[in-house]
């Protein structure tokens, strides 16, 4: 018995920003993608944000535009 597996694409979103970087907890935020900032902290400090596939846990990385940060089954860009 042959099982078949479809992989849902993520949806993709993009976020144009007015400055040269942002961090990753205010990315979150402005894209309500968390409620607070404190929802932010410990969605990153329990590893669930990946910025360009890798999990991080600081969350006052600096985004820059180009890189690609996922959460909740959901990808960010900043653009």
């Amino acid at each position: 018995m042959k099982i078949k597996v479809r992989v849902a694409e993520k949806p993709v979103i993009t976020k144009k920003i007015d400055t040269d970087f942002i961090r990753l907890d205010a990315f979150l935020k402005m894209n309500d993608a968390v409620q607070t900032g404190g929802h932010a902290k410990i969605v990153i400090q329990d590893g669930e944000v990946k910025v360009n596939g890798e999990v991080c846990m600081q969350r006052g990385k600096k985004l820059r535009s180009g890189d690609k940060v996922d959460f909740n089954r959901v990808i960010y860009v900043v653009e």
